[in-house]
């Protein structure tokens, strides 16, 4: 079995010793992922931004997805992202799970964990 990596240059991608996304075994596998921004909305649109541009890298994108998980410290803001989640996947919709947690820093408001079929 082959396996590519996607590094994307994030510095904790060397000091936590991960990268953006993996395929391997016919899937991509994304790690969960953060994006910038004051609010949980403008957030979730970076973090797809990033999914979508290491999603592009290997070939496979949204219309792809299997599995999402999203990862938030206070599940009472996720129903504001809902627009941006439907818009994103379309008529193709993964299964998900939504998990209320902390996260790795409390200025993140929303992580983003996806799962693809492979090209």
């Amino acid at each position: 079995m082959t396996i590519k990596r996607i590094h994307t240059g994030s510095p904790f991608e060397e000091k936590i010793g991960y990268c953006r996304a993996v395929v391997a075994g016919g899937f991509v596998h994304v790690a969960g992922t953060v994006g910038q921004g004051d609010t949980v909305t403008e957030q979730c649109r970076s973090a797809l931004e990033v999914i979508g541009k290491a999603l592009a890298e290997t070939g496979s994108s949204f219309a792809d997805a299997v599995r999402v998980t999203y990862y938030l410290p206070d599940a009472a803001e996720f129903e504001p992202c809902w627009p941006i989640l439907s818009e994103t996947f379309g008529d193709n919709p993964p299964v998900a799970t939504m998990i209320e947690c902390n996260l790795i820093d409390p200025k993140y408001r929303i992580e983003i964990e996806l799962t693809t079929l492979a090209p």
